[in-house]
């Protein structure tokens, strides 16, 4: 009588992301386990390639299939503590996983790589938190909902107020565009690099926009809203499994007053639909900041999102948080800088960012 065959362990490994048949099999396996475009190894190597941040992974396999991944950038700057991210520039990531026995696995060998490359800390943005690390559930929320049916019933799914603000903007002598051409993409960095400078934050180098567009092709656009011939607000969008995910978006000055903000996100929520969406997901906020309400404003319901962070023996992990107290006094004075010079500087440290 012949032995029993022995059950296939469960291996875990650094995973080679420049392999396109590793690539693809993990890819697959992300739409599989329903992550989030963040998860994707497209996704590191737009991150790697643009801002120079090392992307890697762990991967859990067993029986040849594969039964966990964590993608991770190992984020370096002259100014903050090295980290391991998943996912870097993301906010979304943490493990996906079929069993919960595989999230300790893979935890485990994220912190060990953490050592082996000299990073002070893992922080994973999303997933099931890994027992003995520290979580939070309180900085940030998710906002997201369905699709309405058409174009009048989306307007009409909008709280009162808001609608009304979306109604003004609407009349207004706004044109709004949509594509990934140079045009798209010269007037979104010019919107975003001055929201962002306006708020006191680094704006990321042009670059990394870039590398997401050419990497995720159909699955991301740029729409954006113009007064004339000057862009007042745009934003840049991926399409994740029924899901339009605006993740970069911002206004010029001008674009309270226009209501060129109000324009740009309805015509999104309208233009999603047309895409085959479902869902449109709003993307996380600081809890109770000026974001996180005007998302409630539009009938969205915050989701508390749950954070995990380990840090190595005598290490101290990096602090990025831009509500800190640490960096009050910075950010008011970055936005006092003039626009050439923030955008100039500021892709140099918001590299170490992600």
């Amino acid at each position: 009588m012949n032995a029993p065959f022995a059950l296939c362990e469960e291996t875990v490994a650094i995973a080679d992301l420049r392999d396109p048949g590793e690539a693809a099999r993990i890819a697959d396996f992300v739409y599989r386990a329903n992550g989030s475009p963040f998860h994707l190894p497209r996704w590191l190597r737009a991150v790697e390639q643009s801002t120079g941040q090392r992307a890697t992974g762990v991967l859990a396999e067993k029986g040849g299939a594969i039964t966990g991944w964590l993608p991770l950038v190992e984020v370096r700057s002259p100014f903050f503590a090295p980290a391991l991210v998943s996912s870097g520039f993301g906010v979304g990531g943490g493990s996906l996983v079929i069993s919960p026995k595989t999230i300790r696995r893979l935890a485990r060998a994220a912190s060990e790589l953490a050592i082996r490359r000299s990073c002070a800390s893992v922080e994973l943005r999303g997933g099931e938190a890994p027992a003995g690390w520290e979580t939070r559930a309180d900085s940030h929320c998710g906002f997201a909902k369905p699709l309405a049916e058409s174009d009048e019933a989306q307007l009409l799914e909008i709280p009162r107020k808001q609608r009304a603000e979306v109604r003004k903007g609407l009349k207004a002598d706004l044109v709004v565009t949509i594509g990934d051409a140079e045009r798209d993409r010269a007037a979104h960095y010019a919107c975003y690099a001055e929201s962002v400078r306006n708020l006191g934050t680094p704006v990321f180098p042009r670059s990394l926009f870039d590398a997401v567009l050419d990497s995720f092709g159909d699955e991301a656009d740029i729409l954006t809203v113009w007064q004339d011939k000057r862009p007042v607000a745009s934003v840049l969008t991926l399409y994740h499994m029924g899901s339009a995910l605006p993740y970069w978006g911002g206004g010029v000055w001008d674009a309270r007053g226009l209501r060129a903000n109000e324009v740009m996100y309805y015509s999104l929520m309208c233009h999603a639909r047309r895409k085959g969406c479902i869902t449109f997901d709003f993307g996380r906020s600081k809890t109770g900041s000026g974001p996180y309400h005007f998302k409630k404003n539009w009938g969205f319901e915050p989701e508390p999102l749950v954070y995990s962070f380990w840090t190595a023996p005598e290490a101290s992990p990096r602090d990025v948080d831009p509500t800190s107290a640490s960096y009050r006094r910075k950010i008011e004075l970055w936005k006092k800088l003039p626009l050439g010079v923030a955008n100039r500087i500021g892709p140099v440290i918001a590299r170490g960012l992600a």
